[in-house]
């Protein structure tokens, strides 16, 4: 599962990337939960918790809905 959501979250890099940020996978936890750690422009923006839930997370749910929940971790 970790490569299948690694290869998903390479179609999202780009449109981070093109802000100033990136994504990077640290886990995938027993629990079904995606820990994510935002770089570059994307640590600390107002808007991080919007793009992981309404971008990051929506993507990867849609592609394996088994996912419950990504959130970010430091």
């Amino acid at each position: 599962m970790e490569a299948k959501i690694k290869e998903a979250l390479e179609g999202v890099r780009p449109y981070l990337q093109r802000d100033g940020g990136d994504v990077e996978f640290v886990a995938y936890t027993e629990d079904k939960v995606v820990q994510v750690r935002l770089q570059g422009h994307c640590n600390g923006c107002p808007h991080a918790q919007m793009t992981i839930k309404n971008g990051i997370e929506s993507i990867l749910r849609e592609q394996y809905p088994e996912i419950k929940e990504v959130v970010a971790v430091q």
